[in-house]
């Protein structure tokens, strides 16, 4: 009798053990899923990209400059319901930033240009880290967003002012003051007359 009885409340025992567990797991669990949801809002809200040309250089651009194209129809695109659509499109902005490197037109291929190229891609690239941890740091994740977008309005006011200051006239002269600044146009002086040396023996004495 005692042992049924012993073992009648084992068996209560392991029930109720296991029902605390069930119950400790459903309440992780259900923290777990409102940080997620914190997170993802907090993202999805954060998550505003400039993605129309500022001024009317850089829109003609869109049209000329596939890359940059490319990359503003990207961020263009937000995603949507899950934390992990953020992720995908987060590593595909990514790579249409690094390939913003390729093909710069002409008039833009300049230090100014590049070295914001630079730091819009450094600045993507991070946030792509960020999105990508175990534990997301949604606000360093949107604070990156705002980022992305000063490099971006910086960039192409960079653009428009290296096309506006190309259409401002040269003062007569000028053009051809900067060819005489330019050392590779020198012209090598290939009329010197080479000195001749003389002949010296007349002059010695003679030895009787």
């Amino acid at each position: 009798m005692k042992y049924k009885i012993s073992l009648f409340l084992l068996f209560v025992f392991v029930l109720n053990s296991c029902q605390n567990e069930d119950e400790k797991r459903r309440a992780e669990n259900e923290k777990e899923a409102k940080k997620k949801e914190v997170i993802f809002n907090t993202i999805n809200k954060g998550w505003e990209f400039i993605d129309e040309p500022i001024n009317e250089i850089s829109e003609q651009k869109v049209s000329s400059w596939n890359e940059w194209r490319e990359f503003l129809k990207e961020i263009a695109d937000k995603p949507r319901k899950t934390i992990g659509a953020f992720q995908k499109k987060s590593a595909v902005i990514s790579k249409k930033a690094l390939a913003l490197n390729d093909n710069i037109p002409a008039e833009f291929n300049v230090p100014a240009i590049k070295s914001r190229i630079s730091v819009l891609i450094t600045k993507v690239k991070m946030m792509d880290l960020f999105i990508h941890l175990n534990q997301i740091p949604a606000e360093k994740v949107t604070f990156l967003v705002g980022e992305i977008n000063k490099e971006l309005v910086s960039l192409e006011r960079q653009m428009d002012n290296i096309i506006v200051k190309s259409k401002i006239p040269k003062e007569q002269g000028e053009e051809d003051f900067l060819k005489m600044l330019d050392t590779t146009r020198a012209i090598p002086n290939a009329t010197a007359v080479p000195i001749q040396a003389q002949n010296t023996d007349n002059k010695l004495p003679k030895v009787e």
